[in-house]
């Protein structure tokens, strides 16, 4: 307790600069806990997302004795947009529909011929004329709106249809028909399974928490180093006039952890401003609330709780120093040099990466948790080289050194690699997470979907000379729409053959949506749909991740800056005491501001290079299908240009501070 009340006392009485140090660490780690909160509110979005979608898609067909109610989902189209239809019908009469479960969000089982809509659907219905969307549905108006336990978000289309069980849309085989589902008997609507889009949007996330939460983990554990050197030399002054090794432990978790924790707090009060801008990212077609991304108090406090640990682990395992040797530190002794061992470790783990994309086999999940552990891995370890390649940097360029800034900046980056990382790692690793998303970021239009003229449903041959005539009298208002058959599919097998009626409606949206509900019902539970609509759900999911990695990118460059802004002003704290007998010594305030600078660009620029050819190396196996598009060059160079900006306006901006320092180098309480 008298070590905690000791470090707590040289908290207080630290001096302004050691006030300035603490706040600049919980700066970092408010940054931190902000940024993780926001990738961990991803994730229950997410999660939430999928479970508000699965009652749409009977996980398995209920037992005869149990089932209750037939269910089948189909897409439908307008303007563009998805129209998700559920049709329901019940299996027995209860006297009346009260015993029949309620689906998420409805007030109780739909009577046939009752429609319930959505918000959004409603709104649309009674802005578009009825044949061009209302007249589609048993009724024009909506006899209910459903609930936001119904919709995957606010603003999706969704229509609930109630029918009779003896109703032929009812019993079609929807099999192979995108994203629908065949009509099956349920028990309850609990039992569902998300779609393989909800699936795959929650793998996406996962793959997104990786590239951003790894340098959010690297940054909270350099945010317990951030001005290392001045905490050294003072703990190491407490080891040599008796202090113990374990009161020096003490007396660091106090402080780190005391630091970090109102960092934490202030960290959890931005992530819940922030939930406002983020709800105003579109994700699969609609925006979210302000619900989905709140992750609750108990996650709160455990994120809080995970990132004080964290910084508390990293301070005591930079004192090594301290306790071995504080005459060392007290003596401004060179730290041992870091071992080549590192960088093994990283070629292991790039190579370990493209060898398991290659060869991995087994269900989904499992090749994809093996790829994201090893992504993971191979983020880490391009952490752990960039100390070793920093001290490289700076033996070649002290030895190339004619200038003295030059010298300064190399001796620099020889004697303390570590410190030097720490001011530029946040934007090397953004060149990683730039790179690896530069290439899988095909963007909409990638699948180059026909257009919307053409519709077609597939039919049993034996009735499809009397479908088409009837499409023939349903479409004769509409001016130059035209029906054709194809030839028989399967003819000859023991399965019944298909024909598929094509229909031609030049003319723009508004005719072909006109046709669409002409149309509607002619097949039962088949709506007419053209290619353009199947390629509607891969090109959702082609604007999504670009949408993603762009929002990846940003948070990640952000937390560059951040860092690099941080840790340059961390980095004038720990050496003003060097950089005020370099003054006093005669050196120009210009030529420890260019050392200074090129100590921070030249790591930059070497290392912010190969993180950004690493990332383009390890994301070559899921990209070699998409060629790179323009806009992904765009936001790769502008992502270049501004992580070099970040730093020398970080580097601008802490000339003042450098300057202040180093005018008066009397020694100060801190």
């Amino acid at each position: 307790m008298t070590s905690v009340n000791l470090s707590l006392r040289l908290l207080r009485v630290g001096g302004r600069r050691g006030l300035l140090a603490v706040g600049l660490t919980a700066g970092a780690v408010a940054v931190c806990t902000a940024l993780l909160l926001a990738a961990v509110a991803a994730n229950v979005a997410f999660a939430g997302r999928a479970d508000r979608d699965a009652w749409r898609h009977p996980g398995h067909a209920a037992a005869p004795g149990k089932a209750v109610a037939l269910e089948g989902t189909s897409l439908d189209y307008v303007r563009g947009q998805v129209v998700t239809v559920v049709d329901l019908a019940a299996l027995r009469e209860t006297g009346g529909t009260g015993a029949l479960p309620a689906p998420p969000g409805m007030a109780r089982f739909p009577a046939p011929g009752e429609v319930w809509m959505s918000p959004a659907l409603a709104r649309l219905v009674s802005s578009l004329p009825p044949g061009q969307l209302a007249d589609r549905f048993p009724a024009r108006t909506p006899t209910g709106l459903l609930g936001a336990d119904a919709l995957v978000h606010g603003g999706e289309l969704v229509a609930v249809v109630g029918r009779h069980a003896n109703d032929p849309a009812m019993h079609g085989d929807r099999s192979d028909l995108a994203d629908a589902t065949s009509p099956a008997p349920i028990a309850s609507f609990t039992d569902g399974r998300p779609n393989y889009a909800a699936g795959f949007y929650r793998i996406l996330t996962g793959l997104a928490t990786v590239l951003l939460g790894v340098p959010l983990l690297v940054f909270g554990g350099a945010a317990a180093r951030l001005t290392v050197a001045r905490r050294d030399q003072r703990l190491a002054a407490l080891r040599l006039v008796g202090a113990t090794p374990g009161q020096v432990v003490a007396m660091t978790v106090a402080e780190s952890m005391v630091t970090a924790l109102a960092g934490a707090l202030a960290g959890s009060l931005l992530y819940v401003a922030m939930i406002p801008g983020l709800t105003r990212i579109s994700i699969s077609g609609g925006t979210w609330a302000a619900g989905d991304l709140w992750v609750g108090v108990q996650l709160i406090l455990a994120v809080v709780a995970a990132v004080v640990v964290l910084v508390g682990v990293s301070a005591v395992a930079g004192l090594r120093r301290v306790v071995v040797s504080p005459l060392g530190v007290a003596r401004r002794q060179t730290p041992p040099g870091l071992r080549a061992v590192r960088v093994i470790a990283f070629v292991a783990a790039v190579l370990g990466f493209l060898f398991a994309s290659k060869l991995l086999q087994g269900s989904v999940a499992t090749v994809f948790t093996v790829i994201v552990v090893m992504l993971a891995v191979g983020f880490w370890t391009l952490n752990l080289v960039g100390p070793w390649v920093v001290g490289l940097i700076g033996r070649i360029a002290a030895a190339g050194a004619r200038r003295p800034a030059r010298l300064l900046a190399g001796r620099r980056l020889m004697d303390d690699p570590r410190a030097a990382w720490r001011t530029v790692n946040g934007i090397a690793l953004t060149g990683f997470v730039a790179g690896f998303t530069v290439l899988l970021n095909p963007g909409p239009g990638g699948l180059g979907h026909s257009t919307d003229q053409q519709l077609r449903a597939r039919v049993p041959a034996q009735h499809a000379t009397a479908v088409v005539a009837d499409a023939r009298e349903r479409l004769a208002g509409i001016p130059a729409a035209r029906v054709r058959l194809t030839e028989p599919e399967g003819a000859g097998k023991s399965a019944p053959s298909y024909r598929s009626v094509v229909v031609k409606v030049p003319g723009g949206q508004e005719r072909t949506d006109e046709a669409r509900t002409a149309l509607a019902g002619l097949v039962p539970g088949r709506p007419f749909a053209g290619p353009a609509d199947a390629d509607r759900g891969g090109e959702q999911m082609l604007a999504d991740i670009q949408t993603g990695s762009r929002t990846v990118l940003f948070a990640s460059f952000l937390l560059g800056t951040v860092s690099a802004g941080i840790s340059g002003v961390s980095s004038i704290l720990d050496r003003r005491q060097t950089f005020a007998l370099l003054r006093l010594a005669g050196t120009p305030l210009r030529v420890l501001d260019a050392a200074r600078r090129r100590e921070t660009l030249i790591p930059l620029v070497v290392m912010g290079g190969g993180a950004l050819v690493t990332g383009l190396v390890m994301a070559a196996p899921f990209a070699l299908a998409n060629p790179v598009r323009p806009e992904g060059l765009v936001t790769l160079a502008l992502t270049v240009l501004g992580g070099l900006g970040a730093v020398i306006g970080a580097s601008e901006l802490s000339r003042p501070f450098l300057r202040a320092v180093t005018t008066d180098p009397a020694p100060r309480p801190d």
